[in-house]
């Protein structure tokens, strides 16, 4: 009996020490499984910043960067987020058999996704988000992931009909991809998902009813696709949903009124889709509404006073939308309701006349309906308007008084209404504003009476009034560059003080009753584009220093009394091609330069003048007899001259020559080549660029082009190929087609030099340029070598835009097309005619599209500016588009202008930079984001152009400058 119970006693010994023994021999054979599978890892990828270099058989891989154990010391975390790591991800890492976490997030891999990615059983959370993968999605099977993200990659194909088998997932994350077809039903096995994210890719279709399986739900984002149907009623069961984002689709019909019982809904945004009918009424029940977007559908019906429900709501977009009746006066009741949009809908009778009194308004706009009445004076009780549309309604009586203590208005548009009264003396005291536009009123009396205290003002539009009196000798700024005051009835002489408006691009003062000389001084504003006089008394002569106006694009000074001979110089600057100086006292004859030579007979027409071609109408000027000695002097300037061109000609040819377009035989067939440098022409050959395009000289890849590192076999002269594999762009007339794209010559412009083709291809020479891309070392830039590179793009899009017509466009632009030399210039890389896509899937993320552009597929200056404005807040905040730690906030703009307007500056700007900003810098990064912002507005049409951009950097970069030559503000209509 005894020995019985000793057995018993010893066997758990007994079973420890089996433990051991077993423990002892396979724990080498597991630590050199995992030791084997970092390393193949490590091989297969690039690690430019060193990050990895502790990654050695001499150290335990517990020890290693990014690499965390468990208790018996093996693998189950790697992070290695942002580290700027690029390559193939090596199938190895999926054989680690007790990692739980991998995060590889935020860096430069590329290839596909190895395909036993959900094979490895006991990982749970996995980050692959923001890289450059390709290829389709792995084929599933049974795992325990827990969170899943493959956002902002290049992933194609569809959404694997089996996704249902990730049936522990909580975190779903493919959006900003290149997915297409479906949404499989499948997806609603996952029914413990919580955030359910498919944005910005190419998926069709309807939204699968069974989505309403889904209970564990609380965050939807499917927008930015092709979605069509309508919005399926099972949405209304999903309880826990407190943001749905279905917007930019495709959704038709009516919106179910199911929505109506997600009682813990925040966020709710349909815009931009095709949905029409009333909103239903079940809608005013979610109590917690934040935010309500259903702008730019078809909705229709009123607006309904149960409205006054939603009492947390803070922003509400009804614009673009065929709602009618009144604003609902409940509005007035909305203590939180911050931004207010219903412009461009069908709304009548008046303005609540309490709107303002109990909100929180920072932003109104009511523009582009029928609304009558005056405008309210509580509108302004909050203290924090700051925007106020009101534009194209049929609004009357006087401007309240209230608006004239109003001191937070920044942006001030009440055209084309009915309002009467004065401008009284207050209201041209608002220092913020900078554009006012009160054009089309019946606004009467002077305003010269007052003193004008606007500094800020940069747009001040009073035309098509009854406004009366002198000009005011000032406007309280010198940053003004648009002056309309035309279609008035102002009297007296223009102030000489205008000269001192050296920011003025457009001075309209026609149709009124203007007297007196034309003041010289107008020729100190150099920046003058448009300067219209006409239809008033001026008389005397043309100030000869006009012509001296470099930037002059149009000149009007018909029906006036002026006198005397048109200055011989007037249209030599190649800017000016619109002149009209027509029913006035002019005599002698017109001047032989540019703007004159093909003049219209109308725009000349009342006066007493000769020469002219004849598109002039007028009759040809009498000649002189010249003396001898001139005669003389003729022949021998003429034979100086024809010598002088013999010579350009000689030169011109030789290098003509050069540059024009060679067929070359080779092995592999005939090919057409053209160079645009003759340096290229003479050193590079077909042989030299075919040789280059080997894999090894590869240094890019997109989904149109490959890029190869090559060199002159003749003088080691390098440049860069890229191989084009769009067939559409290598069929005849390829060449002429792209030949003004080598003329493009800037400093920061990677400068196209070459361009061969052949049946079987095509390729693009580009100059060679030491340096590297601008997301690979922006982290590490101290702030003046991030300002640096700003002012350098926007020089180049300032180049570019204004090169001709139609301009020249970057395409989509990002940091990718930015790269960096050795003296930190910015050099942009331009996507040309027919290799610019505008799918976001064609695009390393879609974050830096243009939200027209997502629309219209298709670029313009405007999107430009978009791509540099997110560039701008990148370099202020180190943080990119694609990241996904903007907390409430949809996107880095959004989060930006929150940040901008109600965060210290310690807040945002970047951590790498903010211990080395002096306080005296502190303003110029201010009014940067300031820039950034309005350079990243919704509204295409409220962005700046590049001529603005750069002017505004160049002001705000520039010691002795105290503000922004453009004080821009966060409205942008």
């Amino acid at each position: 009996m005894m020995a019985k119970n000793g057995a018993k006693t010893c066997r758990p010994w007994t079973l420890l020490i089996m433990f051991l023994i077993i423990l002892f021999f396979t724990l080498p054979e597991v630590y050199g499984e995992e030791l084997e599978a970092l390393f193949s890892f490590k091989g297969s990828i690039k690690d430019p910043l060193g990050f990895l270099s502790n990654w050695s058989s001499s150290a335990n891989f517990c020890n290693w960067h990014g690499i965390a154990c468990d208790n018996s010391s093996r693998v189950n975390s790697i992070e290695l987020s942002g580290k700027n790591i690029s390559g193939k991800i090596s199938a190895s890492i999926f054989q680690l058999h007790y990692v739980e976490v991998l995060d590889l997030s935020d860096n430069q891999l590329s290839g596909e996704i190895p395909r036993g990615l959900f094979s490895c059983a006991s990982l749970r959370y996995l980050n692959l988000s923001n890289n450059n993968l390709t290829g389709s999605l792995p084929s599933i099977s049974g795992s325990r992931l827990e969170t899943l993200d493959l956002s902002n990659n290049m992933l194609s194909g569809k959404i694997p009909d089996n996704i249902g088998l990730l049936s522990s997932l909580r975190y779903l994350d493919l959006g900003g991809n290149c997915l297409v077809g479906k949404i499989p039903n499948s997806i609603s096995n996952i029914t413990s998902l919580q955030v359910f994210t498919l944005d910005s890719n190419q998926l069709e279709g309807e939204i699968p009813r069974e989505i309403g399986l889904m209970k564990s739900l609380k965050w939807i984002y499917i927008g930015y696709n092709n979605l069509s149907g309508e919005i399926p009623d099972e949405i209304g069961d999903l309880a826990s949903i407190y943001h749905l984002d279905l917007v930019y689709n495709n959704l038709s019909g009516q919106i179910p009124p199911s929505l109506g019982n997600l009682s813990n809904l925040q966020y709710l945004f349909l815009y931009n889709n095709k949905l029409t009918g009333p909103i239903p009424r079940s809608l005013f029940d979610l109590r917690k509404l934040v935010s309500l977007d259903l702008s730019d559908n078809s909705l229709s019906g009123e607006i309904p006073e149960v409205i006054v429900q939603l009492q947390n709501l803070e922003i509400l977009h009804l614009f673009s939308n065929n709602f009618t009746g009144k604003i609902p006066a409940s509005l007035s009741s909305l203590p939180r309701l911050q931004v207010l949009q219903l412009w461009s809908n069908k709304l009548s009778g008046k303005i609540p006349e309490d709107l303002g009194r109990w909100n929180n308004l920072t932003m109104l706009d009511l523009s582009s309906n029928s609304l009558v009445g005056k405008i309210p004076k509580s509108v302004c009780n909050s203290g924090r308007l700051f925007k106020l549309i009101l534009f194209s309604n049929s609004l009357q009586g006087e401007i309240p008084k209230s608006l004239s203590s109003c001191k937070s208005l920044r942006r001030v548009r009440i055209q084309n209404n009915r309002l009467s009264g004065e401008l009284s003396s207050e209201f041209t005291k608002l220092r913020l504003v900078y554009f006012l536009d009160i054009s089309g009123n019946n606004l009467s009396g002077r305003i010269d009476g007052q003193r004008w205290d606007m500094p800020s003002l940069e747009m001040l539009n009073l035309a098509k009034n009854k406004l009366s009196g002198e000009l005011p000798g000032s406007f309280g700024s010198d940053k003004l560059q648009n002056l309309d005051l035309s279609e008035n009835q102002f009297s007296g002489e223009i102030p000489q003080s205008f000269g001192r408006l050296s920011e003025l691009r457009l001075l309209e003062l026609s149709e009124n009753m203007l007297s007196g000389n034309i003041p010289e001084e107008l020729s100190s504003c150099k920046k003058l584009v448009s300067l219209d006089l006409s239809h008033n008394q001026l008389s005397g002569k043309i100030p000869v220093n006009l012509a001296e106006l470099p930037a002059l694009g149009l000149l009007d000074l018909s029906a006036n009394h002026l006198s005397g001979e048109i200055p011989p110089n007037l249209g030599r600057v190649e800017s000016l091609v619109e002149v009209n100086i027509s029913q006035n006292r002019f005599h002698g004859s017109l001047p032989s330069t540019g703007a004159f030579l093909a003049i219209n007979a109308s725009a000349v027409a009342g006066n007493d003048l000769c020469g002219g071609d004849t598109s002039s109408g007028l009759p040809p000027c009498k000649g002189l007899k010249s003396p001898m000695w001139w005669y003389v002097l003729a022949c021998f300037l003429a034979a100086l001259a024809i010598f002088a061109l013999a010579t350009v000609i000689t030169v011109f040819i030789r290098r003509r020559k050069e540059l024009e377009l060679k067929r070359v035989e080779n092995e592999d067939g005939m090919w057409e080549m053209q160079f645009f440098d003759s340096k290229a022409s003479r050193s590079i050959t077909i042989d030299d660029i075919l040789s280059s395009t080997k894999q090894e000289n590869a240094i890019m890849s997109g989904r149109k082009e490959i890029s190869y590192r090559g060199k002159s076999f003749m003088n080691n002269m390098q440049f860069v190929v890229k191989e084009i594999n769009d067939a559409n762009l290598i069929q005849p007339g390829f060449c002429s087609f792209i030949s003004n794209f080598g003329k493009l010559w800037h400093p920061n412009i990677i400068r196209l030099i070459g361009v061969c083709r052949s049946q079987k291809g095509g390729f693009l020479v580009y100059e060679y340029v030491e340096g590297k891309i601008l997301s690979e070392i922006l982290r590490d830039l101290s702030w003046e070598k991030r300002r640096k590179i700003a002012i350098g793009i926007a020089r180049a899009l300032q180049f570019l835009h204004g090169y001709g017509s139609p301009s020249v466009l970057v395409g989509l632009l990002s940091p990718e097309k930015v790269l960096v030399d050795g003296k930190d210039e910015a050099r942009l890389s331009l996507g040309l005619p027919g290799l610019v896509c505008t799918d976001t899937k064609c695009f390393v993320s879609p974050a830096y599209v243009a939200p027209e552009t997502r629309q219209i597929k298709d670029i313009s200056e405007q999107s430009d500016i978009y791509g540099f404005g997110l560039i701008l807040i990148e370099l202020l905040t180190g943080k990119s588009p694609a990241d996904r730690d903007f907390g409430v906030h949809e996107n880095m703009v959004e989060w930006a202008r929150y940040c901008y307007s109600d965060c210290h500056l310690d807040a945002w700007i970047d951590g790498i930079i903010r211990p080395h900003i002096a306080r005296n810098n502190e303003k110029e990064i201010v009014e940067t984001m300031n820039l950034a912002l309005h350079c990243s507005a919704t509204d295409p049409m409220a962005r700046p152009c590049a001529s603005d951009v750069l002017k505004t950097l160049e002001s705000v970069f520039t010691p002795r400058s105290c503000v922004s030559a453009l004080n821009l503000s966060l409205t942008y209509k």
